[in-house]
């Protein structure tokens, strides 16, 4: 089932209209009207408050890697081709750069694929602090491989 389906289903399931669900999401209703015919995808943070809005895993919704990969997306510059080293070993360059919790914080967001709630919690920081880790560390990243610097 794709998220568009999943997200429909669920609303009508909780006899919610796609205002009410656009209210508790903080979000317009024509968004959530173009997320339910699948002309946009919203972003992993939303689909994890969609989760918690219906009580149920995000990955009843969407593969989370597949959305987690197009968070990423935006770092990689041009085609994404790196020639001579592949992106495992490029990432493994860049997080010893880092110091260790962001390494671990980033690692727990795209490898192990835990939610910024689940990663919040192992650290004692609050979600809002996880999601600047995240999105500081996505743009050091993407100005060292723009730079050559991994």
């Amino acid at each position: 089932m794709s998220l568009s389906q999943a997200i429909a289903e669920l609303r009508t399931a909780n006899d919610l209209s796609q205002q009410e669900l656009a209210d508790r999401l903080f979000v317009s209703r024509d968004l959530i009207s173009k997320w339910e015919r699948g002309e946009r995808t919203p972003v992993f943070r939303t689909v994890e408050k969609i989760a918690e809005t219906f009580g149920v895993p995000v990955d009843r919704l969407c593969d989370r890697r597949a959305l987690l990969i197009r968070e990423l997306e935006d770092c990689i510059p041009g085609d994404g081709v790196f020639e001579g080293d592949d992106l495992t070993a490029i990432l493994d360059r860049f997080l010893r750069k880092v110091s260790p919790r962001t390494a671990n914080i980033f690692l727990n967001r795209y490898y192990l694929l835990k939610t910024t709630s689940e990663i919040a919690e192992k650290y004692g920081i609050g979600e809002n602090h996880v999601r600047s880790i995240l999105s500081k560390t996505r743009k050091r990243l993407k100005k060292a491989l723009e730079e050559g610097k991994v």
